[in-house]
């Protein structure tokens, strides 16, 4: 898999729903440079990382190298403190068609609901 969030997390484990949904569980690296200036001393996981997660999951699924083309309901909900809650969990319902991948998230850690959004990439 290709990233460019190099050793910002790991895909531990997925799943793929008879309907083509997937759960995936992946780490936070703690370590990576990106928490300590984001924000030092108390590190957050930055929205547009937890976007581009969702992105590379998607690629990795579908076998297809995608652009981003319209994101709508984009709320994040809760921090993601990768000292606290480095396990998450991504819900990813993908429809796809010739040109088009859209794609409902949802993202948790425990029963906590840290992002949800819908986007839609080019293929």
């Amino acid at each position: 898999m290709q990233t460019i969030l190099t050793d910002f997390y790991t895909l531990e484990s997925y799943e793929k729903a008879e309907n083509g949904s997937y759960t995936a569980s992946i780490h936070l690296n703690k370590d990576h440079a990106i928490f300590s200036g984001h924000f030092p001393g108390n590190p957050v996981t930055p929205g547009v990382c937890m976007m581009q997660i969702v992105k590379e999951l998607v690629e990795e699924f579908t076998g297809s190298k995608l652009f981003l083309k319209t994101a709508s309901n984009v709320k994040f909900m809760a921090i993601i403190n990768p000292f606290e809650t480095p396990d998450l969990k991504l819900q990813l319902d993908i429809t796809e068609n010739e040109e088009d991948v859209k794609v409902k998230n949802i993202t948790s850690f425990g029963e906590t609901i840290a992002l949800k959004m819908s986007v839609s990439y080019k293929k």
